[in-house]
């Protein structure tokens, strides 16, 4: 392949996957060679507009130039979300990328899942430069709020968490367990949401904010796309997309802001660190990316890197969801662990769940086997070369690894092996970057406790 020919270089490559090419390297690599300016603009909620200046390499790399461009224009998406793209600069280019995407091109998924989000039809516009939009951001201020009675909830795919939160101490905290994702009847939610939200409402004086952590794509409180909704058909969307500003309601004219669980987890990291620019990573049955800035700010972007690209390896795993190789949730979940086994020795048997089988490498990295301990390494060198990747976007200067993945030895030899990484590789990075595990300090703000600090009251 001709893209493939960019001279490129890592002095760490994973042991268990010596064919791994990363992303960020590479490109860092060609645009060392690229001198034509190339635009990309993406539209989302409310006329925001996230604008990439960037550049591309002559007409003679035209394999490199395209696989360059749609590969960042699938990095922007599933970084900040949208239904519209704006290409400026190259013609032949935008065109061959707008028949990608399409219900029959390659990013059919990419497409309709931007498509399902904003509810508006998805479309790469070909434009030029008087034409091309102007940047418009809009960084929400939610959270680090500790003053008054607040409900923390957090809604999890297999339990649901709440608090009872005075001043900033936690007086009441319960954990039930629950099977939202098998329910096609809403009001099964709804049921839910509203029974935590009385419980904790009862052991406070008065409710003053309620603030929500849950998996998935929201529009201001909407929930757009969430797996705890995987059953509920289409036609009653709309009790969905309403479903948590009506449960505030049950308990009056209660302020209710809803987050992303990953900026939530960020949000809980800036907190106990008394400190922003952190990223949240969580490493489990997915990859789930959450963000504040340096002013903890949550952006408002979508942070879905499980689906954005990660490795430019043309056999590279498939993801069986969207169809595509190479992008994040192989690489930073339960699934990575599964991949690299075989390339370990480690035989794992078929019919175990992802979850089984990473406690099986687990508890023979805890016994000390080399073999497994290479895997959790070889995941720890993916993060390293990544978060070159990811500093293209975000400003990160806190990276809290979470997860199942990341729990006990294996999280502590994957977070060695990045900053190895960083400091043999990319120096400036190490400096910056402090790449960590959870501290107690985390634990003690906990994702519901954060979950309430969202409003302001």
């Amino acid at each position: 392949m001709e893209y493939l020919k960019i001279a490129y270089s890592v002095k760490n490559q994973p042991v268990l996957d010596q064919h791994f090419i990363p992303f960020g390297v590479w490109a860092k690599a060609y645009l060392e060679g690229a001198n034509k300016p190339f635009k990309i603009a993406v539209e989302r909620e409310n006329g925001l507009v996230t604008v990439y200046e960037t550049k591309l390499r002559g007409a003679e790399f035209a394999e490199a130039n395209y696989r360059y461009a749609e590969r960042m224009v699938k990095m922007l998406l599933w970084t900040v979300g949208g239904w519209r793209v704006y290409l400026c600069g190259d013609d032949a280019l935008a065109a061959q990328m707008q028949a990608e995407y399409t219900q029959s091109g390659k990013r059919a998924f990419d497409a309709g899942f931007m498509q399902d989000v904003y509810e508006r039809p998805f479309e790469i516009v070909l434009c030029d430069e008087a034409h091309f939009p102007q940047a418009h951001e809009q960084a929400r201020k939610v959270g680090g709020h500790t003053n008054g009675c607040r409900i923390g909830f957090d809604a999890g795919g297999s339990d649901r968490k709440v608090s009872a939160v005075i001043d900033g101490e936690t007086v009441y905290s319960e954990e039930v367990v629950w099977h939202p994702k098998t329910s096609e009847d809403p009001q099964y939610q709804y049921d839910g949401i509203v029974s935590a939200f009385r419980t904790a409402a009862s052991k406070m004086p008065r409710v003053d904010g309620i603030g929500v952590s849950s998996a998935g794509v929201f529009i201001g409180n909407a929930p757009m796309v969430s797996s705890i909704f995987l059953k509920v058909p289409r036609s009653r969307r709309e009790e969905v997309k309403t479903i948590y500003d009506r449960a505030a309601k049950e308990l009056g004219d209660v302020p209710i802001v809803v987050a992303n669980d990953g900026d939530v987890s960020a949000l809980a990291g800036a907190m106990s660190l008394h400190e922003g620019s952190v990223m949240g990573l969580a490493m489990g049955t997915s990859e789930a990316v959450g963000y504040v800035n340096a002013k903890n700010n949550i952006l408002g972007w979508f942070s879905e890197l499980a689906f954005a690209p990660v490795d430019l390896y043309e056999h590279a795993m498939r993801d069986e969801w969207s169809g595509d190789i190479g992008v994040g949730c192989k690489y930073f979940s339960q699934d990575a662990v599964s991949k690299l086994a075989p390339e370990a020795g480690i035989a794992l048997a078929d019919h175990l769940t992802p979850a089984e089988k990473l406690k099986q490498v687990q508890k023979l990295a805890e016994s000390g086997v080399p073999h497994a301990l290479e895997i959790f390494k070889s995941i720890g060198v993916y993060l390293g070369h990544t978060l070159c990747l990811y500093e293209m976007f975000y400003d990160i200067r806190n990276l809290i690894v979470l997860g199942r993945v990341a729990s006990g030895v294996g999280g502590e030899l994957i977070v060695a092996e990045c900053q190895r990484v960083l400091r043999e590789e990319y120096p400036q990075f190490a400096e910056k970057i402090r790449v960590m595990l959870p501290d107690e300090n985390f634990r003690r703000v906990g994702q519901s406790m954060a979950a309430a600090s969202l409003p302001e009251v």
